[in-house]
């Protein structure tokens, strides 16, 4: 196999490659090997496109776009659930996973199922 060559942009960033015509067959043909899956719990859990838009946009946890997306800001959400600021700002930060009973109240207060808090 030969190197790729890459076409750039005008800030250094690749942006296209180059490959060899059989290579690129290669990749386009159904040849794959199966790769082995296992499904989880949550597969058939749906979250609102308004909410991924939000995470997305925003680069911000799930849990926080489900606050974004109700209209509720972190200091309300702790009143409402009887704890601080800071702790929901823990519970939305982007590699904190909140204990189950945590995302049950979340969920009772943002209208959705625990199982949609979770990624």
């Amino acid at each position: 196999m030969s190197k790729p060559q890459y076409i750039n942009d005008v800030a250094g960033k690749p942006q296209y490659v180059v490959l060899p015509i059989d290579e690129y067959e290669r990749l386009i043909s159904n040849d794959w090997a199966d790769v082995p899956y296992r499904a989880g719990d949550n597969d058939d859990e749906v979250i609102p496109h308004d909410v991924v838009s939000i995470m997305v946009d925003q680069d911000v946890s799930l849990i926080a776009a489900w606050r974004i997306h109700r209209g509720l800001s972190q200091y309300e959400v702790a009143e409402r659930l009887g704890t601080t600021q800071s702790a929901v700002s823990q519970w939305e930060s982007v590699d904190s996973k909140p204990q189950k009973k945590t995302r049950e109240k979340l969920a009772a207060l943002y209208n959705c199922r625990p199982e949609q808090m979770t990624q």
